[in-house]
């Protein structure tokens, strides 16, 4: 499964969201974002009949990010919202595909995640 996770500021356009999953290069089979932003994504992951889940605030603050951005570090507690949803959507395991890509307006970021199958049995 490939999650498609996004961070933003306040004035995050839909256009923001689009472009900057867009700079991703990525196709996702899920849209995830921090609970209080999951409205805001909620067009984006309609217009792509995509689903969308909501990551609770102390979830955002468990994965390893590749980034960091001190604004999101004093705000949640991560070096990137956008890996950090990605990564938490994508569940236990998941690794980072693309690291967190800025829209072009700067107002909106967009990281990429999946979960890894789990391991063969060996015989």
């Amino acid at each position: 499964m490939i999650v498609a996770g996004f961070g933003m500021r306040a004035g995050a356009t839909a256009t923001s969201l689009r472009d900057a999953l867009t700079a991703t290069g990525a196709a996702p089979d899920m849209l995830a974002a921090a609970i209080d932003h999951a409205p805001r994504v909620a067009a984006l992951a309609e217009a792509l009949a995509l689903p969308l889940v909501a990551i609770a605030a102390d979830a955002l603050a468990a994965p390893q990010t590749v980034t960091h951005s001190p604004a999101a570090q004093a705000a949640r507690g991560t070096g990137s919202v956008a890996e950090a949803a990605a990564l938490a959507a994508a569940g236990p395991g998941a690794r980072l595909l693309v690291p967190r890509r800025i829209a072009p307006d700067r107002m909106a970021t967009c990281a990429i995640a999946t979960s890894l199958p789990a391991p063969e049995p060996r015989s």
